[in-house]
């Protein structure tokens, strides 16, 4: 009882991370060395996603190539969360080219987008990552030598926080995590205010996008008010790390 217990505990944490990590493990228990079956599995799964999500309205985001849009590291496209809608797709593209004309040689970096698979399937811990139609960018950055291509002040892009005034009193439950025992270990790179400030205009300028969300510290700062541009709410996961968008 336990040991079935077991995977059914890993099959579901490997479902909730990737999608299809909990089928790959259910096929490995066919094999005598599970850890390679394993691994082979989700390979094969994985790239099938890749011909297989267009059928089910979503396209995944390249992970090799380099150009004026690219996914922030390798772990996003291992783990499925490199797809959007074709539409998306186009937005992403879009901003990445317009933003490369205004500023030449910027690289538009995205974050989390959406599984492969299922309009309302959770992408943990976002709450609204489910249809193909959001996605996350990195902030531009850069320090005294000027701007950084590609570059984020954390590993992930994320949690690396612009501090600011906000109104959100400390409750629970919530996923405004704060992280301040992290902020140190980051990158002291600064935001680039021209990029940053460029891209939110390319964004709501875009008929196709409904709402951006940045905190309104940011908003503020960048002076770039806008009734698509809003405040995600106290309860949800901080955007003063990045940039939300959804069509």
């Amino acid at each position: 009882m336990v040991r079935i217990a077991f995977h059914i505990l890993i099959v579901l944490i490997l479902t909730l991370l990737t999608q299809i990590g909990g089928i790959a493990w259910v096929i490995s228990r066919f094999f005598k060395r599970h850890l390679l079956a394993f691994v082979a599995a989700y390979m094969t799964l994985s790239l099938a996603s890749i011909w297989i999500a267009p059928h089910f309205g979503r396209v995944a985001l390249s992970c090799t190539k380099e150009g004026p849009l690219e996914v922030q590291r390798w772990m996003y496209c291992a783990l499925n969360r490199n797809y959007v809608s074709p539409e998306m797709y186009d937005v992403l593209t879009s901003t990445a080219e317009e933003m490369e004309r205004r500023h030449p040689g910027t690289v538009t970096v995205v974050l989390d987008a959406n599984f492969p698979f299922l309009d309302g399937f959770p992408l943990l811990p976002h709450l609204s990552h489910d249809d193909g139609e959001k996605a996350d960018l990195a902030f531009y950055y850069a320090d005294e030598t000027g701007y950084l291509k590609g570059a984020t002040r954390s590993p992930i892009g994320y949690f690396a926080f612009e501090q600011g005034p906000t109104e959100c009193s400390k409750t629970w439950p919530t996923l405004r995590w704060d992280f301040d025992a992290l902020q140190p270990l980051w990158h002291g790179y600064g935001i680039d205010e021209d990029r940053n400030r460029s891209v939110l205009e390319v964004l709501v300028e875009d008929d196709r996008v409904g709402k951006v969300f940045v905190e309104p510290h940011l908003v503020d700062r960048l002076g770039v008010a806008h009734p698509k541009i809003r405040f995600q709410g106290c309860r949800a996961a901080r955007h003063d790390d990045h940039i939300h968008f959804q069509l």
